[in-house]
């Protein structure tokens, strides 16, 4: 009888140990934020704030995206002010099918009930837009926690991955970035975003 005390005490130590080491084992399991957007397999970076683009804007646009010679639109209105981002994508029949709000570094999502296996999730929309308009030095923080980076030259930016690969080319018809089309190439898994903005206002 003592024997089997003994052992069962062992037993019940052992599994006391191990629910310890479980639970600290999930405790340093890092989770993604909610302003972190996954860029590539189990690789998330933090979003600028909206305070980062360095100017007020208001802007309706036309975002593109081809993927296997097959083409989809999505009008787009964009709202930013220092405190806050709000983002929303209308159907061709005017009805809202996706919104995002960006504020206090938290991100709330709404995709239309039974659309979401058919439109692209609002964080990756963000994330489109954020990295062809925002400054290059709200960037460079974000891209250096996960080893990437992103480079410009003239109308040009790359988005470079940890290995030195080219993630994404983007491309500028203009200086201002408001102006002209935006036409982002994504190499992997290889689809086009074209972003036209049709009007903006910019304080």
């Amino acid at each position: 009888m003592s024997r089997f005390m003994i052992n069962n005490g062992n037993y019940r130590y052992l599994i006391a140990l191990l629910t310890t080491v479980f639970i600290s084992g999930c405790a340093t399991i890092s989770q993604p934020q909610s302003n972190q957007v996954e860029i590539a397999s189990h690789t998330f970076v933090t979003l600028p704030t909206p305070a980062q683009l360095g100017y007020s804007l208001t802007a309706s646009q036309l975002i593109t995206a081809t993927w296997h010679q097959t083409s989809h639109q999505l009008p787009v209105q964009l709202q930013v002010t220092p405190q806050a981002l709000a983002l929303a994508g209308f159907s061709s029949w005017g009805s809202r099918i996706l919104s995002l709000d960006y504020t206090n570094h938290q991100l709330s999502t709404y995709v239309m009930p039974g659309l979401g296996s058919t439109l692209p999730e609002p964080k990756q929309v963000l994330f489109n837009m954020m990295i062809t308009l925002w400054p290059l030095s709200a960037w460079q923080q974000p891209l250096q926690q996960i080893g990437w980076q992103l480079k410009q030259t003239a109308n040009h930016r790359q988005l470079i991955d940890n290995k030195g690969v080219v993630v994404a080319d983007i491309n500028y018809q203009d200086a201002d970035k408001l102006k002209g089309a935006i036409t982002f190439v994504n190499h992997k898994p290889n689809y086009t975003i074209t972003i036209k903005t049709l009007q903006y206002q910019r304080q």
